[in-house]
């Protein structure tokens, strides 16, 4: 690790332990030339995870365009920002864990609304009348009765 004081190469470590968020290997590095002490942090390499669109293309998963979705869904609704960022950590994990680098926007907007419904009903149905792209009427009718069976 190169000193960013004095751009010697050789460094020891004097302390390593895990960051606060349990991420990445939080190191205190010593330079051997100057003395300079430094901070580095290992973080295991993530593959990206890309949504494929409707229409084929495909763009990074993007955890704030899914907040701006929910906040937006969420508004003048009593719901805390930590369910909504919960949710987003929730569905992330889901898919980095099933070993996929790619997600349908349509499997994505269903692991949405299957959490979102448990959090609150109206945000859900607000949700999925843009995702699911509603032509009238009777289909909203059709998603609000199915809130009750």
């Amino acid at each position: 690790m190169r000193c960013p004081k004095c751009g010697c190469e050789e460094s020891k470590v004097v302390d390593s332990r895990p960051s606060e968020s349990n991420d990445a290997i939080r190191r205190r590095r010593e330079c051997t030339s100057c003395g300079f002490r430094f901070t580095t942090y290992e973080r295991c390499e993530e593959v990206p995870l890309l949504v494929v669109k409707r229409d084929g293309h495909k763009e990074p998963f993007d955890r704030q365009k899914l907040m701006r979705g929910l906040l937006t869904a969420t508004v003048k609704r009593d719901v805390p920002m930590s369910a909504l960022t919960g949710l987003i950590d929730n569905i992330e994990s889901t898919l980095r864990d099933s070993g996929k680098t790619e997600v349908t926007s349509a499997d994505l907007g269903s692991m949405v609304l299957k959490r979102l419904v448990s959090v609150d009903k109206v945000a859900y149905v607000r949700f999925a009348s843009v995702y699911r792209d509603f032509k009238d009427v009777d289909e909203f009718s059709e998603e609000l009765r199915s809130l009750n069976d």
